[in-house]
């Protein structure tokens, strides 16, 4: 009984106090903080902006093509992610597919070093692709978007 007490106040006082919010270290180098694209000429970078007749489901974060891209937290490597059909977008087309700290997520324009294993926080996860030869004028940045499709914004 003593036991099901303790339980149950632990997880009241996380529900009324909250948890320690996990947060996305930086992504790129060249970006320490994992500013975001704003607006450019191609769209809008945030989480919700449209994108004509559906919705961008992640949050881009600034990276200048051929920038050494980093692992956020202790991540493990789950595959790769294929971002388009059109065969005129290859040369971005590649991505990864991670996890870590509870979380689920995909990181778009990137070319990983390996699709799989474990890469510990601040560890080289690849570089970022050339953007600009597919979307000349765009704010070069690496896409986040969590699994379940939901907003990343929070983590960050």
């Amino acid at each position: 009984m003593k036991a099901a007490v303790y339980l149950f106040s632990l997880v009241l006082a996380e529900l009324l106090l909250g948890g320690e919010a996990v947060t996305f270290g930086q992504f790129c180098s060249g970006n320490t903080n994992n500013r975001k694209r704003t607006s450019d000429k191609w769209g809008q970078g945030s989480y919700g902006a449209s994108r004509g007749d559906r919705d961008h489901l992640g949050l881009d974060v600034v990276c200048q093509d051929g920038a050494v891209v980093y692992a956020p937290f202790d991540v493990k490597l789950n595959g790769k992610v294929v971002v388009y059909t059109d065969p005129k977008k290859a040369a971005i087309n590649n991505g990864i597919n991670l996890s870590g700290e509870g979380l689920c997520f995909k990181l778009f324009y990137v070319k990983p070093d390996k699709y799989s294993g474990e890469v510990k926080k601040g560890d080289r996860l690849g570089t970022m692709l050339p953007m600009q030869s597919v979307y000349p004028g765009i704010t070069s940045h690496i896409h986040v978007q969590m699994c379940d499709k939901s907003d990343p914004t929070k983590y960050f």
